[in-house]
């Protein structure tokens, strides 16, 4: 069974705002066997609109459309549904008390005359009830093809989705079962993790792919399994991943996308009951930032400094003066003092010092731009290492933070082994 997505709106088109709701419904859908074939984006366009509906006609089983259904004369969803369709628009009762009831409760407003044209649908429509909002979902189906348009507003399309479609399709159709494993490894480029297991990759069974998914210091690999029989799929990704840590094994931190190595870092730091602080300057709190997007981080997270200015290193984390004028703020000296400052300051057994330049000039430093050094410091000892990680200034700053995060485990390994 193969899936289109399509988001309606020029906001999209013209990166006013972000589509979150595509991959939000493409990962709903493949959970439930469903192979996405296309994701689109088109403008508030009747024309457009058609010319998209008639392209994907038979082409594909589902059609998810979200966005166009509000109540301006912007929304021309569903009037270009009852065109394709040819259809006309009929006020639904049941959607229209919905409304109301909606507006007048949470709002404690009289409902307007262009809140109560919400229950306006097509009258071929099965109308997919909306519990969290006043646009109704619509259900329609031509020929082999299903289409069905939801809200673009976040929430109401999620509960769409998770309380309407998903049962729906589920009940009404038969799906092959998808299972998705991902391996995420750091240290390495992807280049580099390719040619390390060229061999295995090559000897995959035909119904598993594997995809390179690479960010700066770390590659997820990602392996789906398509077919019938589920347990065989299982058995099959499982026996392959085993394999596989037999060859990068030194590489790999985790094996699911919420394994992320910030994660695994706090497990293990967690485990051990020992706490981490950090010093940021060309990083600029990003390090912190994702230290603490993990819930319960405040278990072994304590804080961090932010000393962009060298009077802030100085002032705060007690660098010494002399240090910066003799090596300058980019240097080693400095990320070791950064990372013993922190430390004291927080009182923990683990912190980095962390500080660079990320360009795009060299400001008040002799350093080329990429250079950063980085400082780990922990219970026995603290270790600096330099790196130059080129340009753009954002490439710079998303390696800097990853290879802080490799050092900081290959440190936390060292004191549990």
């Amino acid at each position: 069974m193969k899936a289109t997505i399509v988001t309606i709106g020029d906001e999209i088109l013209i990166g006013q705002i972000i589509d979150t709701n595509s991959a939000f419904i493409a990962k709903s859908l493949d959970k439930i066997g469903i192979e996405i074939h296309e994701v689109l984006s088109v403008s508030d366009d009747r024309n457009h609109i058609l010319e998209t509906f008639q392209r994907l006609q038979n082409q594909v089983d589902l059609v998810i459309i979200t966005g166009g259904l509000g109540p301006t004369k912007d929304d021309v969803t569903k009037k270009t549904f009852c065109d394709y369709f040819e259809d006309e628009l009929i006020v639904d009762k049941k959607v229209e008390a919905h409304v109301i009831d909606l507006i007048e409760r949470v709002m404690k407003r009289p409902a307007s005359q262009m809140n109560k044209d919400q229950a306006l649908v097509p009258s071929k429509a099965t109308v997919l009830h909306n519990q969290v909002g006043t646009a109704p979902g619509m259900w329609m189906k031509k020929e082999n093809t299903v289409f069905v348009s939801l809200p673009g507003v976040p929430y109401e399309m999620k509960y769409l989705v998770e309380n309407e479609i998903l049962p729906k399709v589920i009940k009404e159709y038969e799906r092959p079962f998808i299972l998705h494993k991902t391996i995420l490894t750091y240290g390495q480029g992807e280049s580099l993790v390719a040619e390390r297991i060229e061999d295995w990759e090559n000897n995959l069974p035909e119904f598993i792919k594997l995809a390179y998914l690479p960010n700066p210091g770390r590659v997820r690999l990602r392996l789906s399994a398509r077919g019938s029989d589920e347990e065989l799929l299982k058995k099959a990704i499982e026996e392959n991943i085993i394999s596989l840590t037999k060859i990068i094994g030194d590489i790999i931190v985790g094996f699911d996308e919420s394994e992320t190595l910030e994660f695994v870092l706090g497990k293990m730091l967690a485990q051990q009951n020992q706490t981490i602080s950090t010093a940021e300057s060309c990083t600029g709190g990003k390090i912190a930032q994702m230290l603490t997007s993990i819930p319960g981080s405040s278990k072994y997270f304590k804080g961090s400094v932010v000393s962009y200015s060298k009077e802030a290193k100085i002032e705060v984390l007690n660098v010494a003066e002399k240090t910066i004028e003799e090596f300058s703020v980019v240097s080693a000296q400095v990320a070791e003092e950064m990372a013993l400052g922190v430390k004291k300051i927080m009182k923990t057994d683990y912190s980095i010092g962390i500080t660079g330049n990320a360009g795009p000039t060299k400001d008040d430093t002799d350093c080329e731009v990429g250079t950063v050094f980085i400082a780990i410091s922990s219970l026995k000892e603290t270790i600096i290492e330099e790196f130059n990680f080129g340009q753009p200034r954002e490439k710079v700053i998303d390696r800097a933070v990853n290879k802080a995060f490799e050092m900081l485990q290959k440190e936390i390994l060292k004191n549990v082994q």
